[in-house]
């Protein structure tokens, strides 16, 4: 999620659906509606965009109002948002020009010119503009002639949110943590620098870390102790939260919000903690000595230790599991289909449809599955749009928060989901993870079609662990470890729908092969990972819809691969890379001619011939990846790793090197590539 502090400096939203809110406690009222929101981005192909003020409006028309307590900061709010998939966040500094603005000016000034919305998703009780003169018919009628939709979130869902809220804060006031927490749908929290203290539990043997609440208008729990996990610097622990004034020790001076940490011993003062405050212990008591107050930390720390532990054990039996879709793009496979798709059916996962997107077929396979598999979602395309055209069209009638991309040859184990799934949910920065693939017809051996993993060399020829060009390896258990790699196989990947929306999705002028290249490239340059995970495995039978001989395929693959790199390549490079790829495509004619016969050499030069005639599109295409990678990085390009910084060619024609184990890299692999599961990430 990028967030954006400078409504003036706003980047062109594409196909932007917005909705508009204070989303106070980022409750479970306003998880729905974020529901909703994705929902609808991502049947457009929009970008979803959540539009937020600080200070509280209320505090700006009505500062007199000083009862006014806020369940969450702003950085709270930003933090809580950022698990929710939303692509940005904004917030807009609320003044009282802001205010005045007329209900006309608001829709003309503010959302269209800084958002021209797609989309505007809003409640039936939304008001805006002085004196609240605009409404959702206003706005509604507006959108008719500015060319917008307006999407009305459910009044009951509005109701929910307000009640919600009103209930949150009467229980946080009370000290009920337990009731707050259920309403949230998260832990309450608490987010801060750690600031100097009077190391009064130093003295006591119980060192604290003094948080500092920065906004007076934050809503704290009564004075007490309370069971707290406390993230720092991504790590989570787990500790018992202090707020009060100390009447022991300290004669009850001024309120301060203290955390000890179990197991922890480090300087850090100035960073920052995330603290969940999990369950009331007991009210903040003076005691006689501090002897007494300090037998009864120690039981305070005993009772934190028990009700986190429940707490861990808790999360993992009730923790949503993501909705995932199986989606199978079918063109005249019926016969694939009723081999295969009960073994699709068979997907051992908690939710989880499977949907087949017929691409135009005339064989009677959309209506076999009609028939036969009535529990199966259908989606008829009018032609056949090639993989990446038939999946773009069909994923924007498919709601879930991943899809997983299966051709109709493949039979996947049962758990095969569950690895991957649990790897891209603990690790938000991954945007697709691919099995372990093997082949249907030589069980022992690695299947052409991703085997354990894609990667590119420095001139952008693929190749995987465990297939370098024709060579297939033996499944011996050589490359059972999980890896961060370029590219993950089309045959069977899974992949974040939100991020699959928000980067374009496949490019519909490859048709078909290398546009997974091109996507987790794209994935990569804006820092997000990709994974092999090779304790999910499937078996693919492979080459059912064009053979891996076929002339027709060395044409794609020829002509896509030039394009994957004339869009992703730094400028620097494409002028010498190029030219040299157009020398080494051409040696590779003359071999494949000579071992495939002549077709071959043609369909090469046609893929070149067809590269230069795209070229001008390219070109512009380069311009917009680039400007969605700009909004939609998460962090430095990683287009490093999983890319062998030599020539496959040259190490597997002219030096024998035949497996991906014999490659030699400039670096180490485990620093390069191969990370051991235990660090990796």
């Amino acid at each position: 999620m990028q967030v954006h502090n400078a409504i003036n400096q706003l980047p062109e939203f594409q196909r932007a659906v917005l909705t508009i809110g204070s989303f106070d406690g980022v409750h479970r009222g306003h998880q729905q509606i974020l529901a909703k929101l994705k929902e609808e981005a991502a049947q457009v192909g929009g970008e979803s965009i959540v539009v937020t003020f600080h200070p509280h409006p209320r505090l700006v028309v009505d500062p007199r109002q000083e009862h006014i307590r806020l369940l969450t900061t702003i950085e709270e709010k930003i933090h809580l948002l950022r698990q929710y998939g939303i692509d940005h966040l904004v917030v807009v500094p609320f003044t009282l020009e802001f205010a005045q603005m007329s209900a006309d000016e608001y829709i003309e000034s503010f959302l269209i010119a800084r958002f021209h919305p797609h989309t505007i998703v809003i409640g039936y009780d939304h008001r805006f503009g002085h004196n609240r003169q605009g409404d959702i018919n206003f706005l509604r009628w507006y959108g008719r002639k500015a060319g917008f939709r307006v999407v009305e979130i459910p009044a009951q869902l509005v109701d929910e949110a307000a009640v919600s809220s009103t209930r949150i804060r009467e229980a946080i006031r009370s000290g009920d943590i337990r009731t707050a927490n259920k309403l949230l749908g998260h832990y309450f929290p608490i987010i801060g620098p750690v600031v100097h203290g009077k190391k009064v539990g130093r003295e006591l043997g119980f060192p604290t870390a003094n948080v500092e609440v920065r906004e007076k208008e934050k809503l704290l729990p009564p004075d007490g102790i309370y069971a707290a996990f406390v993230t720092y610097k991504g790590h989570r622990h787990k500790g018992a939260l202090y707020i009060g004034r100390r009447p022991t020790v300290d004669g009850g001076s001024a309120r301060t919000v203290e955390v000890h940490i179990f197991d922890f011993n480090k300087e850090i003062y100035h960073d920052r903690l995330i603290i969940e405050v999990v369950d009331f212990i007991r009210p903040d008591q003076r005691f006689e000595s501090a002897d007494a107050l300090r037998l009864q930390i120690q039981r305070d720390l005993d009772i934190a230790r028990n009700i986190l532990d429940a707490a861990e054990e808790e999360e993992q039996t009730t923790r949503r599991r993501p909705t995932v879709a199986i989606v199978l793009l079918n063109y005249n496979t019926r016969q694939l289909l009723r081999q295969f798709l009960p073994h699709v059916l068979a997907t051992d996962y908690p939710d989880l449809k499977v949907v087949v997107a017929d691409n135009g077929s005339t064989d009677g396979s959309a209506e076999f599955v009609e028939q036969e598999y009535p529990e199966v979602q259908l989606i008829r395309l009018s032609a056949n749009k090639g993989y990446a055209g038939g999946y773009n069209e069909a994923l924007r009638h498919v709601t879930a928060d991943y899809y997983a991309l299966v051709n109709t040859d493949v039979r996947p184990e049962p758990d095969w989901l569950n690895p991957l799934i649990d790897w891209m949910e603990r690790h938000p920065s991954i945007a697709a993870a691919m099995p372990r693939v093997r082949w249907l017809r030589k069980q022992e051996y690695f299947e052409y079609a991703g085997a354990a993993g894609g990667f590119i060399d420095i001139l952008g020829y693929p190749f995987c662990r465990g297939r370098i060009f024709g060579t297939l390896e033996k499944d011996e258990g050589q490359y059972d470890e999980a890896v961060e790699v370029f590219w993950a196989s089309g045959a069977a990947f899974v992949v974040r729908a939100d991020r699959f929306h928000a980067f374009g999705g496949f490019d519909d002028t490859f048709f078909a092969h290398v546009e997974e290249i091109d996507l987790c490239w794209r994935f990569k340059r804006a820092g997000f990972r990709i994974i092999a995970e090779p304790e999910s495995v499937v078996w693919h039978l492979g080459g059912q819809t064009l053979g891996y001989g076929h002339p027709r395929k060395t044409f794609l693959n020829f002509r896509n691969s030039l394009l994957t790199l004339l869009k992703n390549e730094p400028a620097a490079r494409l002028w010498w890379l190029l030219p040299l790829r157009l020398v080494l495509d051409g040696l590779a004619a003359l071999m494949l001619g000579l071992q495939q016969g002549p077709l071959h050499v043609w369909a090469i030069l046609k893929a070149h011939l067809s590269f230069y005639k795209l070229v001008p599109s390219f070109l512009r295409k380069r311009r917009e990846t680039e400007e969605i990678i700009a909004r939609h990085s998460i962090g430095p390009d990683r287009s490093n790793i999983g890319r062998y910084p030599g020539n496959i060619l040259v190490q597997y024609y002219l030096l024998r090197k035949h497996t991906f184990r014999q490659l030699q890299w400039n670096r180490h692999p485990q620093s390069a590539l191969v990370t051991a599961r235990s660090n990796l990430f």
